[in-house]
Order: structure tokens, then sequence, then C-alpha cells
């Protein structure tokens, strides 16, 4: 089982993984293109999946993992492989200020104290002050 995946071709297929999701997710795109795709998304389904970047991780493996495996226990191992791998590079290369990756909860508001650690959603074009990021 999984005896054709190499581990440079692990690599590089994660390495795709985390590139087009963090795309999608964090940059703007050349003229601002990725900004209007997330705004035209809005609060619909596709706009929740464009702000969380484990949810979209999730999608962008799953094609990869659906033409590299052979069987179907390949094909989901190697989906939620290649997912975990780009969330744990995510992980790593993330500035601590950045925005929190993940799904934020249904109660965000009260959650989301400086103590906390939880952060409450913002809007990815817009810059932020002070010890935030700056696009």
């Amino acid at each position: 089982m999984l005896s054709t995946v190499s581990p440079v071709s692990l690599l590089i297929a994660v390495l795709a993984v985390w590139r087009v999701t963090h795309l999608l997710w964090d940059e703007d795109g050349p003229w601002n293109i990725l900004v209007r795709l997330r705004r035209l998304a809005g609060n619909r389904w596709f706009g929740t999946v464009l702000d969380c970047f484990y949810c979209l991780s999730l999608w962008m493996a799953a094609p990869l993992g659906w033409l590299w495996g052979h069987t179907w226990l390949e094909r989901i191992l190697l989906w939620l492989a290649l997912s975990a791998g780009a969330i744990l590079l995510e992980r790593i290369t993330a500035d601590p200020s950045d925005k929190f990756p993940g799904p934020l909860p249904d109660n965000s508001q009260s959650m989301a104290t400086p103590s906390s650690g939880v952060r409450p959603a913002e809007w990815h074009e817009e810059r932020l002050t002070g010890s935030g990021r700056e696009n």
C-alpha cells in the first residue's frame, strides 16, 4: 500500500497543496483578483471555505489524493495526509501575529478576548494597524 509514493513526491505534493491553499486563503493575487473572489464569495458556503485554511486545504488535497491513490483506502489516506502536511507547513511558517487559520466557533464574539487566544474574524483585504500584519 502506498509503495509507489516516494518521499520526494509526497513532499512536492504537500508543498503544492500548501501553496494553492495559501494563495486562495491569504493572498491578494495580481490585480487583487483573489480579494475580489473572496469578496464575491461573501458569507456563503464558498466564502466560509475560503476563510478557513484547514477547510480549504481539505478541498485542495482531495483531487491529488484521488488521482494519486489506487484504492479507496489509499485515496483517503493521501487526501488526509496532504491536507495535514499543508496545515503543518502553515502552522510552522505563520507569523504569530497573523490571523487565526481555522474556523471560529459560533460564539466567537464572546470568546474573542485578548487572553483567550481566539481572534475575531477579519476581512482579508483590510490592512491592520498597530501590531497586526500589513499586506
